[in-house]
């Protein structure tokens, strides 16, 4: 059956396959769920949803769960990790389809796992990626434009989010969890679903908060918590995952010792620091900031230190209305700004990187080099003592996409690493 819809696939014109795509992709996840024995009614499955910040609470959730000594499967835009097995994301989207997702489950299932954490996105749902999964849990992160030219609007993307929520809302499970940030206004809307455990999650549940250099600190309760995750987006990211586990179950002491040991999230403000022959000390983030706001929050959280952005943050044939905003983000925060190429795919690269150009009146302190190695080793090696090159955009994307889907192997952290040692 399953081979017989894709070559129904390939027989049917474009335009017509257009029409039909919402029921080819229903009969996907269907098809799935009845080929690996609907593995998510043997597991406690938490999706995790939300503009930005869902892979991040997707590994915090799972490391706290695992601390509590749970069996746990994740799958996030980084990587799958079944028990202590991890295969890096090499896919380039978070839900991949043809059955992967309900695959991974029976596979967490043979191993002996009793919860798993997807990070969901509005792509995934759109094409009923989310259907026959039994989830017993949502946390929803924020809300802000995003995949706009692939929605329609921006309604219709809030919609595909809130189509999560409903799949919650209809589980069969009990008790039935929906984690929602407060402090959005947004979140409002995904509270409206009937579920025995509401939990909305804000700012106000801290009796308070830093934000350090290194990490961050906040108060829950009567336990201060330090954990060495950079910004004010982590915090939330931290108190979506402390609500729900907290929720399930776990004390604030195991949630304590998971956070406090947590190891850098890979693509995630992940920072690379040395020393260079000149004496100079610099550090590199790597970060997959990809929207106006995330990039905003990003260069915030680094507030007091020189910055080099290097900006390639809008991919070819996708969200062109951000491409001269991201511009003008890096031209309030950054001292000197690097444009370059991302993942074109079929438009032209030089032209991606004009548009940005738009929105930066500062020519002073722009450079553009379309080599995306060659940018981030310029930005190395024109940053002062004690600054940051901040590289922006891709976090643990493993190509550049370019013209005919074509793919060029990369990883933005070892750029950064091997540019760095040469200094």
């Amino acid at each position: 059956m399953e081979q017989l819809l894709y070559t129904l696939r390939r027989l049917i014109p474009r335009h017509l396959f257009k029409i039909l795509q919402p029921y080819y992709h229903y009969a996907l996840a269907f098809l799935g769920a009845i080929r690996y024995g609907h593995p998510s009614r043997k597991l406690v499955l938490i999706a995790v949803t939300g503009t930005k910040g869902k892979s991040s609470t997707t590994e915090l959730i799972a490391r706290i769960l695992r601390a509590d000594g749970k069996n746990v499967a994740s799958l996030s835009t980084i990587q799958f990790m079944i028990g202590d097995e991890v295969e890096r994301n090499l896919f380039k989207m978070t839900m991949p389809g043809r059955f992967f997702v309900q695959h991974f489950l029976a596979r967490a299932v043979a191993a002996g796992c009793t919860h798993a954490v997807i990070e969901m996105t509005s792509e995934g749902a759109k094409q009923f990626r989310h259907r026959f999964l039994d989830i017993d849990a949502l946390v929803f992160t924020n809300l802000t434009p995003e995949h706009i030219e692939s929605h329609g609007s921006f309604e219709n993307y809030k919609n595909a989010k809130l189509a999560i929520a409903a799949r919650v809302a209809a589980s069969k499970k009990h008790p039935r969890y929906l984690v929602v940030n407060a402090d959005d206004e947004h979140g409002v809307d995904f509270l409206k679903f009937p579920v025995e455990r509401p939990l909305p999650y804000s700012l106000r549940d801290l009796s308070l908060y830093t934000l350090h250099k290194d990490g961050s600190s906040l108060v829950y309760g009567d336990v201060t918590l330090r954990v060495p995750l950079i910004g004010l987006f982590n915090i939330y990211n931290v108190l979506a995952a402390i609500t729900l586990t907290r929720a399930m179950g776990v004390s604030l002491q195991t949630i304590d010792r998971a956070l406090h040991d947590t190891p850098p999230i890979a693509g995630r403000v992940e920072r690379f620091t040395a020393t260079t022959r000149d004496g100079r000390r610099v550090t590199a983030v790597v970060d997959y900031a990809h929207t106006p706001d995330s990039l905003e929050k990003l260069y915030q959280a680094f507030k007091d230190v020189p910055k080099i952005c290097v900006l390639g943050n809008t991919g070819g044939g996708r969200d062109t209305w951000k491409r001269p905003e991201m511009g003008a983000i890096a031209d309030r925060y950054c001292e000197a700004i690097i444009l370059t190429n991302e993942d074109p795919y079929d438009e032209d690269p030089r032209k991606i990187v004009t548009e940005m150009e738009k929105g930066i009146p500062n020519k002073q302190k722009l450079e553009i080099i379309m080599d995306r190695r060659a940018a981030i080793a310029a930005a190395l090696a024109c940053c002062p003592d004690g600054g940051h090159v901040l590289v922006s955009g891709k976090g643990t994307d493993p190509y550049i996409m370019g013209p005919h889907n074509t793919k060029e192997p990369w990883s933005d952290a070892t750029v950064v690493q091997q540019e760095l040692a040469h200094l």
